[in-house]
């Protein structure tokens, strides 16, 4: 099962760098450890990780990954839950970060994986204003 929400947004005018930083700064402000590429072929690709003993030796190797694609008039954020690539900012290779972008994921980690997506999805509808 592949989880990924994709929420459209037109004629928003909105400079897709700054809306980047900014849900960066927001998940840094929750506690996430973040890394972005603004220069990946995608489009800019953010990725959150949740840092927790538990959570290191469980799902080391997954984060949400927010990919926002587009133009300032019509851009669209996609987030799902992704494999955590080593320097992202370095993975310039579209195929790359397609085939690892949304990872099948099991129903429990699902139901928490959507309640996570979707307060996250929230908060970047209220950045874009």
């Amino acid at each position: 099962m592949v989880s990924e929400k994709v929420v459209q947004f037109q004629n928003k005018n909105k400079d897709l760098n700054q809306l980047a930083q900014q849900i960066v700064q927001m998940l840094q402000n929750d506690g996430y450890k973040t890394q972005i590429n603004t220069s990946a072929p995608v489009g800019i690709v953010i990725q959150a990780q949740k840092a927790g003993i538990l959570r290191d030796i469980i799902t080391a190797d997954r984060a949400f990954t927010i990919m926002i694609t587009g133009e300032p008039n019509n851009f669209a954020v996609h987030i799902g839950i992704g494999k955590w690539i080593q320097n992202l900012a370095v993975a310039a290779a579209e195929a790359l970060l397609l085939s690892v972008m949304f990872l099948a994921v099991d129903i429990p980690e699902m139901l928490w994986t959507r309640h996570i997506e979707n307060e996250i999805l929230k908060r970047i509808t209220q950045l874009v204003g």
